[in-house]
């Protein structure tokens, strides 16, 4: 099972960003970024790069395993 969701979530903690904020950055739902952050859904490759551009982090980062 990939660990994106466990390093998006772990990012976002790490830049002190609540679901919220970075869900309005990426232009996403909360719901679905808790669903990413929990694994129970994987974003795509756009969403991925939204997501790591918001949190300044390389999306190689959010999908290292």
């Amino acid at each position: 099972m990939s660990n994106v969701g466990i390093n998006i979530r772990n990012y976002r903690e790490i830049k002190n960003l609540t679901i919220e904020e970075l869900a309005l950055k990426i232009r996403v739902g909360t719901k679905t970024l808790e669903s990413y952050e929990n694994k129970e859904k994987i974003p795509n490759l756009q969403t991925i790069l939204k997501i790591s551009t918001a949190l300044d982090v390389p999306a190689s980062e959010l999908l290292d395993e």
